[in-house]
């Protein structure tokens, strides 16, 4: 791969990064020194604080566990249209149609949907597994996969026959609006099943620059997601 294009790859997962607004406060000079001033300035503070719901659930350090994507058919399709064969990478799997990536850091915190937005924050990582794409005599390996739910996006590192193309670029976006209610299980896990995984723009200008191709468009379904935790 060019280095030309390498840059352009790494400079559209950084454009691509979601960022968080900042929230700004201003005061009249003229008061600045005033109590009432000082608390008309605490007030919203302390409102923000009372309307921040309590979370249904928390973990705040993931102990293991998986991530499983049930491949869609209309990708898997398009995998054989384009004579791609996928593999697994590390400790993945590859199983019953759906790919499987072990987790091994982060942490999660559950809201009830609906009360905050978003209603799933935290990072999910998968360090040392990730998934290969063949053909054409090419391989391109996307690994270490990080999910963010917060931004609804899924960073990987991104290699072409064994030369780093990106790092930690955003290769899938994440739809949770499908997302089922959290399941708790009696095993001291917690399930949360139902977001579809989608090609990114990163993902479908380097998958096509790479075997030579303009099939692959941004937004093709992947598969549904479902996430394993240990919840204690």
């Amino acid at each position: 791969m060019r280095i030309s294009y390498r840059k352009t790859v790494v400079a559209a997962a950084i454009a691509a990064v979601a960022i968080l607004p900042a929230a700004a406060c201003s005061s009249d000079d003229s008061s600045s020194g005033s109590s009432s001033t000082a608390a008309s300035a605490s007030a919203p503070e302390s409102s923000a604080a009372q309307s921040t719901p309590a979370p249904v659930a928390t973990v705040p350090a993931l102990t293991g566990r998986d991530t499983a994507v049930a491949l869609d058919t209309g990708f898997t399709d398009a995998l054989t249209a384009l004579k791609l064969t996928p593999g697994v990478v590390g400790g993945a799997k590859l199983e019953n149609g759906s790919l499987i990536f072990p987790i091994t850091g982060g942490n999660v915190t559950y809201y009830t949907p609906g009360s905050i937005q978003p209603y799933v924050q935290g990072i999910i990582d998968h360090k040392g597994a990730g998934f290969s794409l063949t053909g054409g005599g090419k391989t391109v390996d996307i690994t270490n996969l990080t999910i963010d739910p917060g931004t609804s996006k899924l960073m990987a590192d991104v290699s072409v026959d064994g030369q780093v193309a990106a790092t930690q670029a955003i290769v899938f976006d994440l739809d949770g609006s499908t997302l089922k209610p959290l399941q708790t299980n009696p095993d001291g896990t917690a399930v949360l099943e139902g977001t579809r995984v989608l090609i990114s723009d990163t993902a479908a200008g380097l998958l096509n620059q790479t075997f030579n191709t303009d099939a692959v468009k941004a937004g093709l379904l992947v598969g549904i997601a479902k996430i394993t935790i240990n919840t204690k």
